[in-house]
Formats: structure tokens, sequence, C-alpha cells
């Protein structure tokens, strides 16, 4: 089987596996020349350490019980998009609702703001300039197919 039919399988494997748990979903698969899968997967709630070592379990199994890799050569790295990672999927935008986002447009402009609403399409975010009495907020409608970037801003 050639290498884009394994990966192409072992990415159905994975898809499988998440369809039977609702609230979880892939970020991104990719893999290595070295045959070394880094998939990242995120929940409507957030996921777990020992979440993650479940699908990297059931995801392990169905390699191995398929013959995939028969001389076992491997690896799978299945883990949470860090916090430093941008918004790749409309699910996650969702569940950022009400969080302080940087979004990077495709012409290199950043906005700052609110994350306040998610459509198909689309997103909004409110954002304030200005300090005081002179702060002036509004709501900015930014279409997905004109972001580069979105990334959480961590208050402290």
């Amino acid at each position: 089987m050639s290498e884009g039919l394994i990966f192409d399988q072992v990415e159905a494997f994975l898809d499988e596996i998440l369809a039977a748990e609702t609230t979880y979903f892939k970020v991104r698969f990719k893999v290595k020349p070295t045959n070394n899968y880094k998939i990242y997967i995120d929940g409507d709630q957030g996921i777990t350490i020992d979440q993650c070592i479940k699908f990297n379990r059931a995801l392990y199994k169905k390699i191995e019980e398929a013959g995939l890799y028969p001389e076992g050569d491997f690896s799978l790295e299945v883990s949470s998009p860090g916090v430093d990672e941008p918004l790749a999927d409309i699910r996650q935008y969702k569940k950022n609702i009400g969080r302080k986002v940087e979004v990077t447009l495709l012409d290199e402009r950043k906005l700052e703001g609110i994350l306040k609403e998610v459509g198909e399409d689309s997103f909004s975010i409110e954002e304030t300039k200005g300090k005081g009495k002179k702060a002036v907020t509004e709501v900015i409608a930014l279409p997905f197919k004109d972001i580069k970037t979105t990334i959480v801003q961590i208050q402290f």
C-alpha cells in the first residue's frame, strides 16, 4: 500500500474513532516522513490528557490490527492544540466566544477584540480603540476567507 493510501487509511480510522465521540473533533492531522503521526484533537469543552491517551491507544490498535506497518515502524502523537496555536476549526471559534482574540488578516493587518459571534462563513469581534471616555467600541464582521490566523489571547 502506498504511503498516501496508508495516510488516508489512518486518518479514516481517526475519523471513525472521533465519530463515536461527538464532543471531540480533529483540528489537524499530519505525518512526517518517518511515519510519525501528529494529531491535534480538541473538544467543545476542551480535552484532557487522559482523553488524548485514550484516542492514541484506540488509533494505535486500529493501525496494528490493519497491518498497515508490519514492522511497527510508526509513532503517534495525539495532543490538544497548544494555547499559541491558531484556531483552525469553526467549533474552536464557537467554544471561544467571549474570549479576547488577535486576528491577522491576509493583508497582515491585525485586529484585537472579543470574539462575539460565529457563523458558517464569518465571525465577528468587538474591538475597542482608545481608553477611558475616548474609548470607541465597534463590532467588526470578518469573513473566514480573509483570515490568515486567529489566536486566543490568554488573560492573566
